[in-house]
């Protein structure tokens, strides 16, 4: 089976070669002069899509077994307490009130919406750090099989999680703190400058404009540290760093291509949001009928998002192949794939 594609894949743009077993990635369209070139965020998605086809049992193994626990425990919100959500968005609103914001809904919504997303994470991270990091690592293990020519091979993928997983928990470990500082930091900067327009003597309007665009401020430095932590945790896979060291690598790698990953960062997080609210409408409040479609939308909901999280994680990965391969002249002599690393340690230890 052959499939034609417009685009060219990153290591075959980096290798010469086209990837084939029982499926080829054609170069058709790819010059010789243009293959340092990046590829732009369709050319990404087209990639995937290529990836997905070419192993579809394996992403779809993956996605049942590890994503999809994840994605119903998050959506159903099984282990988040109500009463404690509640008390969280009146404390904020109280903490908007005093610096300043008016009341109105949308400040309202945003406390509410904030205090659920703290909440939801907080309970669901053991979640996050065992199943859905698992799922990660066996995504980007399997991307590189593919553009390896190589079969996922279980056996050896259960050797890289047994001898790495500690440094891909760093990792991971450090990207959340990352996270979690960028928006403590946030919120104290926003108390503090509402706080002060406030004194100053603006109007409420003036000061939630403000605010508001404080807001679009942050959502950028959030999403290029949410695109830096998930490059950092494609590296710690596939080469040997991990922690800062892998972070430090990740914003390196991305430079100039930036807006590729914020487009591929919109693109993931505008689907799940998606996804969730027709969770929220369609299963969790009741708005229609007798309640009997909750039977099947419920699980097809689960499945949806499920599919849009690997193929946020798929994306990530190609997308780190893309940032290399157009770097590869700089890059070429740092770091070495873990699966060639294990080439002799499998063998030691009886792996076929």
């Amino acid at each position: 089976m052959e499939i034609s594609s417009g685009g060219c894949s990153p290591r075959n743009r980096k290798d010469g070669s086209p990837l084939r077993q029982g499926l080829e990635f054609e170069l058709s369209d790819c010059d010789r002069n243009n293959q340092s070139q990046s590829m732009n965020a369709l050319d990404i998605l087209r990639e995937t899509v290529r990836i997905l086809r070419f192993n579809s049992w394996g992403f779809m193994t993956i996605t049942l077994v590890l994503i999809c626990p994840v994605s119903a425990v998050l959506l159903s919100n099984v282990l988040v307490d109500v009463s404690i959500v509640k008390n969280l968005c009146v404390r904020l609103m109280l903490v908007a009130q005093t610096s300043g914001l008016p009341l109105r809904p949308i400040i309202r919504q945003s406390c509410q919406r904030f205090a659920e997303t703290v909440i939801s994470s907080a309970m669901c991270f053991p979640l996050y750090a065992t199943l859905l990091l698992l799922s990660k690592t066996a995504v980007v293990y399997s991307v590189d099989c593919t553009y390896s020519r190589k079969k996922f091979d279980a056996s050896k993928f259960c050797v890289i999680v047994a001898k790495f997983w500690r440094k891909i928990l760093r990792t991971y470990m450090l990207v959340c703190t990352v996270i979690v500082g960028c928006v403590t930091m946030f919120c104290v900067f926003l108390v503090a400058f509402c706080s002060a327009l406030a004194v100053l003597g603006f109007s409420p309007d003036v000061v939630e404009y403000c605010a508001m665009m404080v807001g679009l401020v942050f959502s950028v430095v959030f999403a290029n540290a949410i695109i830096i932590g998930n490059i950092a945790m494609v590296i710690t896979v596939l080469e040997d760093v991990s922690g800062a060291q892998a972070m430090l690598r990740s914003s390196v790698l991305i430079k100039g291509q930036t807006q590729v990953g914020l487009l591929i960062f919109l693109g993931s997080t505008i689907g799940m949001a998606f996804v969730e609210g027709l969770f929220e409408h369609r299963v969790q409040t009741l708005s229609y009928g007798d309640g009997s479609s909750r039977v099947w939308e419920g699980p097809l909901l689960v499945i949806m998002y499920s599919f849009v999280v690997l193929i946020d994680s798929m994306m990530s990965a190609v997308f780190y192949f893309s940032c290399r391969s157009s770097n590869a002249g700089a890059l070429d002599a740092q770091g070495n794939s873990i699966m060639e690393t294990l080439a002799y340690s499998s063998e030691t230890m009886g792996i076929q």
